[in-house]
Formats: structure tokens, sequence, C-alpha cells
């Protein structure tokens, strides 16, 4: 397997919905919110999300096709909260995505409607479209559930929580942990396990593929905290170093570098683990775990 090729397919798909998506007209939408809306979707992007969905229900033997309104959710609630994460209420970060961020460009008040928008427009957009795909109403439900959780206050709304609010901080050094699996993690596991459930995954198989989506998620907040210390803003496309400046808790912070590549390997290491059970079909998710182990960006 051409593991690039295979990135480069999925992802390709994925632009194509979200191009057919963002030229697409409702003219019960103000226009400047619509726009700033697609400002940020368009922006670019690792598109991880998308494509752990895909590659979720490939691995169940369905197609990527079959699943990209749930996709498309994804990366609308994860460009949402990236907005939020900007605004100068959270980290006031004036770059994103080598852009503006969106409050720079289209004011705070019209970034946080943006991103509350993509958020709800986001469970219309995953319902109607899996159902105009002809899925199976239970399995679109299942599925629709696992993504409403992940938003929650206990998924990446509580995370942000932990990640800002001094008061709900505590001391111990795992507690870096706590803040990855809530911010970062849930939405990642559950983009991968969504597809799969779609696809009619259960049982054992679905609770190592679960396994795997929580080792590769924290993972790849650790990578991102490694890279806030040691990337460059051309690679990343944002401002570097501000976890220090902040004073934020990160796995840099609580382990230091080394500890934290440590950390981050080891991960690795458990979520390929998890893939035993699926043979060969799952050469592509083996792979992603050394690429995002390994990532620059």
């Amino acid at each position: 397997m051409d593991f690039r090729s295979e990135l480069k397919r999925r992802a390709a798909l994925f632009e194509n919905e979200l191009g057919r998506f963002c030229s697409s007209q409702d003219a019960a939408i103000p226009a400047r919110l619509r726009e700033s809306m697609d400002y940020s979707l368009q922006a670019g992007g690792k598109r991880l999300r998308p494509v752990l969905c895909m590659a979720g229900a490939e691995l169940f033997g369905a197609a990527c096709e079959s699943v990209l309104p749930m996709a498309l959710a994804f990366e609308m609630v994860h460009t949402a909260s990236l907005i939020h994460d900007d605004l100068p209420c959270m980290d006031n970060d004036t770059l994103r995505r080598g852009k503006p961020t969106n409050h720079v460009v289209y004011g705070e008040t019209l970034a946080l409607l943006a991103g509350d928008s993509l958020f709800l427009y986001a469970f219309e957009t995953a319902l109607s479209g899996l159902l105009k795909n002809g899925a199976d109403p239970k399995r679109a439900l299942e599925a629709v559930k696992l993504f409403a959780e992940a938003l929650g206050p206990s998924g990446i709304c509580g995370g942000q929580v932990l990640d800002t609010d001094r008061a709900s901080q505590e001391s111990r050094q795992s507690f870096v942990n706590d803040i990855a699996s809530m911010k970062t993690m849930v939405l990642i596991r559950a983009a991968l396990c969504t597809g799969a459930i779609l696809a009619g995954a259960s049982g054992k198989k679905l609770e190592c593929l679960m396994e795997y989506g929580r080792c590769v998620g924290i993972a790849f907040q650790v990578a991102d905290d490694i890279l806030d210390v040691v990337g460059t803003q051309a690679e990343m496309g944002k401002t570097l170093g501000k976890d220090a400046e902040q004073d934020k808790r990160t796995f840099v912070s609580a382990y230091g570098l080394d500890g934290a590549r440590a950390v981050l390997h080891e991960l690795t290491q458990k979520a390929e683990d998890q893939l035993a059970v699926f043979g060969e079909k799952a050469d592509f998710l083996r792979e992603l775990a050394l690429f995002l182990e390994n990532r620059t960006r």
C-alpha cells in the first residue's frame, strides 16, 4: 500500500465535497455569516478528522463516499472549535492555517456566530446527508450520538475549560492527559469510529478501534505540544511559543521535551497494537499512526 497516495485520495474526495458544500447557496443564511463560515472552512488544514471518518468506513467494507456527510460535519465542528479557540477571550491568536484568524477578518461578534453556526449546521448536514445516501437510520443515530458526546461538556467544551480555566486545573503530572483526552482526542476518536459504526462495526473490533483512536488522538496533542517548541511557524501556519508564553499545561511542560517524545512513541506503539485484529486491512491506519508521530506540521 502506498500510504501517501491513499492519504491524498481520501483528502481529495473530501476537498471536492467541501467545495460543493461551500459553493451551495442557502438564501436563509445571511451572506456575511456564510462568508465568515466558508473563510475558515476553506483555509486548508490537515483534514485529519474527515480522512479518519472515511478510513473507518472503508475498514468495514463501506465506500468513502457513503460517509462524506459525516466527514464534513467533523470538519465543520473542528473548524468551529478553532474559530472559538482563537478569540481574544480564549487564546487571542491572530494566525491560523497560515491566514489571519476569523475574528481578525470579520470581527469578534461575527466570528463567534460563525463558530456557533458551524457547530449546529454540522448536525443538519450529517443527518440529512447520511439519510439521503441511504444510511441505516439506527446506525446514523448511533454515529450522531457519538458525535454529539465528543462536542459537549464531557468533550471538547470541557477540554477547553481544563485548558484555559485556572481554577479547574490540577498540579498532578497526568493532568495534561486529561486536557488532551477531552480537548483533542475525543473528536479524533469519534471521527474514526462514527465512520466505522455507519459501516456496521460493533463488538470487539469497534472496541479495538476506539482504543486506537484514543491513543492516536492523545498522541496528536503530544506532537502538537512538541511542535509548539521545536516547529517552525511557516510549517505550522500558526503562532508558536504561545503555550509557554501563556504558561499552559502541556506534555512538554509536564514531562520535558525528551519525556514528551517518549510518551508520543509509546502511544503510537499502543495504537498500532490495537490493529492486529484487522490484519492487512488496517495498513493505512498503521501508517497513519507513524505519520502523525513524525509530522512536522
